[in-house]
């Protein structure tokens, strides 16, 4: 996409495009978070929902569906290349100023059964999230250390004269020492050596992955066999558990991080006279058999800890490089990677409003969940834009099921044949081979009386696959206008949906 704005960038008309009035609408549609620009919807709860999901598409009436409603309105590919760039520079703004991307969830883990641009945009608001998280949290231990400076008089009388925000743990020696980092009592569990409460420290969040990094992760340990993500977690979290409970010892630890790995009998049916703290039979229970071999990495890393709290220590995940990354991956990304997954959440997101009407009409609910089934199997297939005329087709069947149901049944009525249990895609493609004849009339809506009387259309023109080197995607002009009649069809529920499909087809 940068190399499509760059190519222009001495363009006049390029430069004035940002600031064109319906340029400045769409921006602020796309981004205004009560989103009146556009129609509302009613979406039915039933298993139908799970199509965007099946074919990794976006969730409907995200960010993403809307950015795919309008930006199916422009038609060239320059000008949605532009439209786009404008997208990333607001996403940026958003991050500097740290507000929050609209219709994306503000805290959530990547949904790795979405699309990657759905994961990315979840993953800064999560940054986003994470960023304000921390600020609180240091203030808070700001505020606990001031407080506890001034009742340090106090602690030879009593630890509980203090406020109820500032804790302490009593070591063997008698000794109060303050707790850094303590979130709430473990389980009314104690410590083996003190008999102090044991409590759960705010630890680090780990890292945010999107599907391509968990992929390139994985093929980093494969390769070089490095556990490094989980050892820094490790010792993260031992240095967090030590600023709460000061006084623990390992045994402490691994009762609240690892359970499984503590028994109240011994492993080994023997008790071991040992030195080693990590190796000493506790008089309540025992480390698992992992856990006292020799050269344990456990044990390697609690010697090395020192007492620190998650939220003083250096971040395990940068969320300023993990944004910036993402921002700058979206700047260069391919045409094709984002229309093809534009391409899907609209698809996904056309079907999620059809549901509920089709699903409930007796007559057009089983060509509907046929057409529904031919979606999901071709679309989580590695090539599924070979078959994006197909796609498009079945929209158009669905479309006319649900704006003109009479000739839904007429084209059912038409299309009648034996049919076999085949498999959803391949049952289908019959009823698409039938469609694409005289039959395809019926899924056009006929702006004049002349189209109402033709008996048979052409077929349209078979667009560019986006992989072949002759494709308009990557010429050095810009692509011709779509033709009016080819974005003359019929627009469901909204006026748009249809007209996306036509616009993002043409750039694949």
């Amino acid at each position: 996409m940068k190399s499509l704005v760059l190519r222009d960038k001495e363009d006049k008309s390029t430069s004035e495009f940002g600031d064109d009035d319906e340029v400045v609408s769409f921006i602020k549609a796309l981004f205004d978070a009560e989103g009146q620009f556009f129609l509302k919807r009613n979406h039915s709860g039933s298993a139908m929902t799970s199509l965007p999901r099946d074919i990794h598409a976006a969730p409907p009436d995200t960010f993403v569906v809307r950015l795919s409603e309008i930006i199916g309105r422009f038609m060239t590919l320059r000008k949605m290349a532009l439209f786009w760039w404008r997208v990333v520079e607001e996403l940026r703004r958003l991050w500097s100023e740290e507000q929050p991307i609209p219709r994306v969830p503000l805290d959530e883990n990547p949904d790795l059964n979405s699309c990657l641009l759905y994961q990315q945009l979840q993953v800064i608001n999560c940054c986003i999230s994470r960023k304000r998280r921390r600020v609180i949290a240091t203030d808070s231990l700001e505020s606990i250390l001031r407080e506890a400076s001034t009742h340090e008089d106090q602690l030879d009388v009593s630890a509980s004269s203090v406020s109820s925000s500032v804790l302490y743990a009593r070591l063997s020696s008698g000794e109060l020492v303050l707790r850094l980092g303590a979130d709430h009592p473990y389980e009314g569990v104690t410590m083996l050596e003190t008999g102090e409460p044991v409590y759960a420290p705010v630890t680090q969040e780990g890292p945010l992955l999107t599907e391509d990094l968990i992929k390139e992760t994985e093929e980093l340990v494969l390769r070089t066999g490095s556990v490094g993500a989980g050892c820094s977690q490790l010792l993260s979290d031992m240095q967090a558990f030590k600023a709460a409970n000061p006084g623990c010892i390992l045994e402490d630890f691994v009762r609240w991080h690892s359970p499984p790995d503590w028994s109240e009998t011994n492993p080994d049916m023997e008790v071991k006279d040992c030195s080693d703290e990590g190796d000493a039979p506790s008089k309540r229970g025992y480390l698992s058999t992992r856990m006292q071999k020799e050269g344990n990495l456990w044990h390697e890393l609690w010697g090395t800890s020192k007492p620190l709290p998650a939220v003083r220590q250096a971040p395990l995940f940068d969320e300023e490089l993990a944004v910036e990354g993402i921002l700058s991956f979206l700047e260069d990304i391919a045409p094709s990677e984002l229309f093809q997954q534009l391409f899907v959440s609209i698809l996904g997101s056309a079907f999620v409003i059809a549901e509920g009407p089709l699903s409930k009409n007796s007559n057009l609910s089983k060509l509907f969940y046929e057409c529904k089934d031919y979606v999901t199997a071709t679309c989580q297939t590695s090539k599924w834009t070979d078959n994006i005329d197909d796609l498009c087709q079945v929209y158009g069947t669905v479309e006319t099921m649900l704006v003109n149901p009479e000739d839904g049944l007429k084209l059912i009525n038409q299309s009648e044949e034996t049919t076999t249990p085949e498999e959803p895609k391949h049952r289908f493609k019959k009823l698409i081979q039938k469609i694409s004849g005289k039959d395809r009339q019926f899924l056009r809506r006929q702006s004049s009386e002349h189209d109402k009387s033709q008996e048979e259309k052409p077929q349209r023109q078979t667009f560019p696959n986006p992989f072949e080197g002759k494709s308009s995607l990557f010429s050095k002009k810009p692509p011709k206008p779509i033709p009016s009649t080819e974005i003359e069809t019929p627009l469901f529920p909204d006026e748009m949906i249809g007209q996306v499909f036509h616009s993002c087809k043409y750039a694949l």
